[in-house]
Parts: structure tokens; sequence; C-alpha cells
């Protein structure tokens, strides 16, 4: 990646960060699931209301740090008309590639928290150890 695109995609990551898509909750939801990530505090939330097998609303709320708070809005951009399956197979890689800039190691479970909060609420808590398998 050169230079200038390493930039654009910092730029992409600052603005999601700053100014968040589908930032807030919803009551009621079909789902709500939260995790926190203990190494550095980020907490995320998402709630979901599903219409006809698709997500029809989508929406996350927490606290952290740059890369988890962009990571989950660009991830609710993914999720947000998608069915449940397509959900469902939303991988770390598509992730990452949306993010667009080399995440660290010290930082990967920053930038997968939403994705496995997305997971376990698509599967249900009783089927997250499932969801998080594939995160």
């Amino acid at each position: 990646m050169s230079f200038g695109t390493d930039s654009i995609y910092r730029e992409i990551i600052l603005e999601h960060s700053k100014h968040p898509r589908n930032r807030g909750t919803l009551d009621p939801a079909d789902f709500t699931y939260e995790d926190v990530n203990p190494m550095c505090g980020d907490e995320i939330r998402i709630d979901v209301r599903v219409r006809d097998d698709h997500v029809s609303e989508i929406r996350f709320s927490g606290r952290g740090c740059a890369v988890s708070q962009a990571s989950a809005s660009i991830l609710t951009e993914m999720a947000e008309g998608k069915t449940l399956a397509e959900v469902k197979g939303i991988g770390k890689d598509e992730l990452l590639d949306e993010i667009g800039i080399p995440v660290s190691p010290a930082r990967m479970k920053c930038a997968l928290l939403g994705l496995k909060v997305l997971k376990a609420g698509v599967y249900g808590v009783d089927h997250a150890n499932a969801a998080l398998d594939e995160v």
C-alpha cells in the first residue's frame, strides 16, 4: 500500500471514529449483545432489528479507542440490509479489508470486538461460542 493510500484509509478511520455511523441504541431490538475488551477497556454494544430475515436497523454504542469505534461503525454499514446468513458470513478478513489499514497484533482485538459482538448476537447467546470461533 502506498503512503497516499495509507493516509486516505487513516482518514477514513478518523472520520468513522469522530462521526460514527449508526451510533445509538434500538429499543426494542430483536437482539442485543455487548462485550468488553479487557486488554484496553473498549466496550461495544450492538442492537439489531430484523425484518423478513434481513437486518432492517442496526445501532452500536460503547466507548473505546478510535480503532474499535471506527470498526464498529464500518461493520454496521456492512451488515445493514443483509440477511442473517450473510451477516453470519462476514469474516474478520472482510472487516479488516473494509478498515483498510494494517492492524497491528496489539490492536486486532480492538478492531474485531464489534464483529465478535455482532456474531454473538446473531447466533444467540446459546450459540455464541460457535460465532466466536469464526472471528
